[in-house]
């Protein structure tokens, strides 16, 4: 009873990853022996009063807690296949997405306006693809093609999800199912009729109710003897600076490409703000769209590099219908901290908005000198 123990513990993370949580393993020692203090009572007894048996136990307890984790022994916790959070694309994932039929609709008043997004499983990017929406349609044509990075086609798997698209509030999920790549013949398409299901679960009786099915078309194209195509490669090499540059400065390039699930509550047309050094650009507003993409880019001219400056960017959207009490509203957004673009000379990067329940905005950095 009123075990305590203090300790002072030594923890290191690493091997540091480029996957999420950021490092496979974390590694624990003890500096010191630590100090064990509790009772014990046996009958109703304190054994502990015995005179000698407390430090006893307690020395006893400390010797054999440092033989096992006293620096430098350690205990070891791994948290992720290191090898595989480094490992590179092997392949492509090509999916068409043909059709639905039989969906059931949502909405208590007139039908649904389905639409597919799909994802590999293990992918730490965030790189998932949708179709388009097929307004009031419960037996939807898409014949739209995908092409999905694989990195592990032993362990990776294709989620299916279909949701019904709604202009304000939550999408609602029409079903979901999987396509797991160990299952494909390489170079072999294959199409596919998946029954739509609540969950994954083989236990839900939920998954027994009818959902309708989704056609697909899936081929996995693996790559040859490491032959990995340029546009699937990170690079870091960017274009030099134009002349006139100030000396010890450089061009700050921002390409702003695309957002997803970015939604107001009274409107949704957005367009990003981005602000820095007191300067204010603006990319296109672009009209009822909760995945909008600009592709557009802005330069910042700078005598220094701005490794201590952020760069704040805001998805807004703005209404110009009159009598609308809320004609702008802000729908997430982000500070960027330019320190990584100084030194990587080049970002593209995927980013959760702040205060927003699902946005995303993906934003390029580069970082152009004239030497």
């Amino acid at each position: 009873m009123d075990l305590q123990v203090f300790a002072a513990p030594r923890i290191t993370l690493k091997p540091l990853v480029p996957s999420f949580p950021c490092f496979a393993k974390i590694l624990v020692s003890l500096m010191e022996k630590p100090h064990v203090d509790f009772g014990l009572k046996l009958m109703g007894a304190d054994v502990m009063s015995i005179p000698g048996l407390y430090i006893f136990v307690q020395e006893f307890i400390k010797d054999q807690v440092a033989n096992m984790y006293l620096w430098p022994k350690t205990l070891e916790v791994q948290v992720m296949d290191p090898s595989r959070a480094f490992k590179r694309p092997v392949g492509i994932l090509q999916v068409k997405v043909l059709r639905a039929k039989k969906l059931k609709k949502k909405d208590l008043i007139g039908a649904s306006d389905p639409y597919v997004k799909l994802k590999l499983t293990g992918d730490s990017r965030l790189s998932s693809k949708k179709t388009t929406v097929k307004h009031k349609n419960l037996n939807p044509e898409w014949n739209e093609e995908f092409s999905l990075v694989v990195k592990d086609p032993e362990s990776q798997v294709l989620e299916l999800r279909v949701y019904d698209w709604e202009q304000v509030g939550k999408h609602d999920k029409m079903g979901m199912n999987m396509i797991t790549l160990k299952d494909l013949t390489p170079d072999e398409p294959k199409v596919m009729t998946l029954d739509l299901l609540k969950n994954m679960d083989p236990n839900d009786v939920q998954n027994e109710r009818s959902r309708g099915q989704l056609e697909v078309e899936v081929t996995y194209k693996p790559f040859t003897e490491d032959d990995i195509p340029k546009e699937f490669e990170e690079s870091n090499t960017v274009e030099k600076a134009p002349e006139g540059t100030p000396d010890g400065g450089g061009l700050l390039v921002v390409i702003v490409h695309e957002a997803q699930d970015v939604e107001g509550k009274h409107h949704t047309n957005p367009y990003a703000r981005l602000i820095f050094k007191g300067e204010e650009r603006r990319t296109k507003p672009i009209k009822k769209n909760r995945d909008p993409r600009w592709e557009e880019e802005f330069q910042f001219m700078l005598d220094e590099p701005p490794i201590n400056d952020k760069l704040h960017v805001e998805v807004m959207s703005s209404s110009s219908k009159l009598g609308l009490l809320h004609t702008k509203e802000i729908l997430g957004y982000i500070d960027i901290n330019l320190a990584d673009v100084i030194s990587n000379k080049r970002i593209n990067e995927k980013y959760h908005l702040i205060d927003s329940k699902n946005g995303i905005i993906q934003i390029e950095m580069q970082w152009r000198t004239s030497s």
